[in-house]
């Protein structure tokens, strides 16, 4: 086979049989295009020596390490799906591991400019309890924006302190939940929840939007762009954001690591030691004493 039939057939074989999004299957056919481009072998002839230069190749017209890792990706399914349809029978990628990106350190705010993010939501405008206590609740409990939206009153232990949190993969996890954030969720559901607009399938849900069903990500996307420009806050934030910061804020004052991987609901420790960045301070070792805002 030629790499016009070979990369076709790997293609629809993306496509049809493994489910892939258009965005990614041209992603993939770019890439194997390039490679196709660069050999001078036909695909079931490319070896190992021939892989190596085209990698080397790529580092030389300035391919960053991950764009090198995402080709490398694309050449092993080519290469593997090639060996599965007998097109090939030694696969010349398989030795190659993917180069060392490094991780890109989360943006992170001060206490301060948290302080001042809040502190620039306008109270007079419609929904802004539910605006406030929401971004509050992102910053205290460490939610993802999806945990934040899809919340349930039934799950709410705030007389207790703490809150049941669905996240990915649906599994649940207690999360201790500040004392400033639990005054004005309250606030929120006793005074302006009970007006706005409910679906009756959102009867449960914490947070609804001025058509009764539950807010969206992009929404509060948009709210939490808008304060920061309020605040004179220049860093590119995200909902996102408010979680790097909870965790950052409680590494920096001596939390446990592995208390903050189960508040963040992490299944590997690993994805929570982006955090250890900043240097910690030995405070006590319970969570209440850890939380920026009791130090205000």
């Amino acid at each position: 086979m030629n790499w016009t039939d070979s990369i076709t057939g790997y293609l629809e074989h993306l496509k049809f049989e493994r489910g892939l999004s258009d965005n990614t299957i041209s992603a993939y056919k770019r890439d194997l295009n390039q490679l196709a481009n660069f050999s001078d072998q036909w695909p079931k002839n490319v070896n190992a020596k021939q892989i190596s230069a085209y990698l080397q190749h790529l580092h030389s017209i300035g391919y960053s390490p991950r764009s090198q890792g995402r080709v490398l990706s694309a050449m092993r399914g080519f290469f593997s799906w090639m060996i599965d349809e007998e097109h090939l029978t030694e696969h010349p990628v398989v030795l190659f591991e993917n180069p060392k990106t490094g991780r890109k350190l989360p943006v992170v705010l001060s206490v301060q400019e948290v302080v001042r993010l809040l502190d620039a939501i306008p109270m007079n405008e419609d929904f802004a309890t539910r605006d406030r206590a929401i971004i509050e609740l992102l910053y205290a409990c460490g939610l993802r924006v999806s945990e934040a939206c899809t919340l349930k009153r039934s799950l709410l232990r705030l007389e207790e302190g703490y809150i049941i949190v669905t996240g990915k993969g649906n599994k649940q996890r207690l999360v201790p939940i500040h004392k400033e954030a639990i005054k004005h969720l309250e606030l929120y559901l006793e005074y302006e929840r009970p007006h706005q607009k409910c679906q009756p399938k959102h009867s449960d849900t914490v947070f609804l939007s001025n058509r009764g069903a539950s807010l969206s990500r992009q929404s509060i996307f948009l709210k939490i762009k808008r304060f920061a420009v309020a605040a004179g806050i220049k860093k590119d934030i995200s909902p996102h954001t408010m979680r790097h910061s909870f965790a950052t804020h409680l590494m920096e004052r001596g939390a446990d690591l592995r208390i903050v991987q189960q508040l963040l609901g992490h299944e590997s420790i690993t994805t929570t030691e982006i955090y250890t960045h900043i240097s910690a301070q030995q405070l006590s070792d319970k969570i209440a004493d850890f939380h920026p805002l009791n130090h205000l």
